[in-house]
């Protein structure tokens, strides 16, 4: 009995030593901290995206404290935490637009109702590993003859942390509700199809590839094939057409849709769903 007791005074006067040596290393070795840091911290949304650049929302605010960036790099957190981020820093930050991604790839992969093919084409059959980037080192470049075209597998759908994508009829879409502008789906995609753009603009040219009309034509029915139909009709010169594809400056673009009139393609389309004056 005495030993149990003797071991349990032992016990109890080490740690006590320890208590006290780790109180005195505390105030010894302590390191103030920048009270902003928190505060900071407490403006991101914590999603840990990666989208700004850094290794999550920690990472960015000591980047943002110690000058090393700038403000309004979180497409999570939007124009709100922008400006919330820059009063804590004393700065100010110019308005942040949300920013949305964008798959430039509209070729349904199948059939009308007559049974002709529509969309992008395929070379034949594939039977491989249903991914991305095996399909484009595999059939010269990947089972489509464009080869541009979104290969449909869902790599992109994989990377993304909020169920913003998902594959319709054989392409990725993306529901602009639930993106938050983060880009990670972009960096999945092999044949960087995905591209942010402007939340709200609903004019959309899904579809990024640069060949010849005619070479198009042959891998895609919905293919732009840069007549410039849309170029010469917009009154704004809001569409200009480089290496045969027709691309939109959304600061130019008013959503008038006389582009997708005119399109032979139907490529142009108008999505009322995410206008501002849906």
């Amino acid at each position: 009995m005495t030993e149990i007791l003797i071991a349990v005074g032992v016990l109890g006067a080490l740690g006590l030593v320890f208590g006290l040596v780790l109180a005195i290393a505390s105030k010894v070795f302590y390191v103030e901290t920048d009270p902003r840091l928190d505060q900071l911290n407490e403006c991101l949304p914590g999603a840990n995206c990666g989208g700004c650049g850094y290794p999550g929302c920690g990472g960015y605010a000591d980047a943002v404290l110690k000058g090393e960036a700038a403000i309004g790099l979180c497409a999570s957190g939007g124009d709100e935490c922008a400006q919330r981020m820059a009063q804590i820093m004393g700065v100010k930050a110019e308005k942040v637009a949300r920013k949305v991604a964008l798959v430039r790839c509209s070729g349904y992969k199948g059939v009308d109702e007559n049974g002709k093919a529509t969309g992008a084409k395929q070379k034949g059959e594939y039977e491989g590993i249903k991914d991305c980037l095996a399909a484009t080192k595999v059939a010269g470049r990947g089972p489509l003859i464009c080869k541009f075209g979104c290969l449909g597998f869902g790599n992109c759908v994989a990377q993304c942390k909020y169920d913003a994508l998902s594959i319709v009829d054989g392409i990725a879409k993306v529901d602009q509700e639930k993106c938050v502008g983060c880009m990670s789906c972009a960096a999945a995609c092999p044949r960087n199809l995905i591209v942010p753009v402007e939340y709200g603009k609903h004019v959309v040219i899904a579809c990024a590839s640069t060949a010849k009309g005619s070479v198009t034509i042959r891998g895609c029915s919905a293919g732009c094939i840069g007549c410039g139909l849309c170029k010469k009709i917009c009154p704004n010169g809001a569409i200009t057409i480089d290496q045969n594809l027709a691309t939109i400056d959304y600061s130019k673009c008013s959503g008038c849709g006389l582009c997708a009139n005119v399109c032979p393609k139907h490529l142009i389309t108008v999505n009322k769903a995410y206008s501002p004056e849906a």
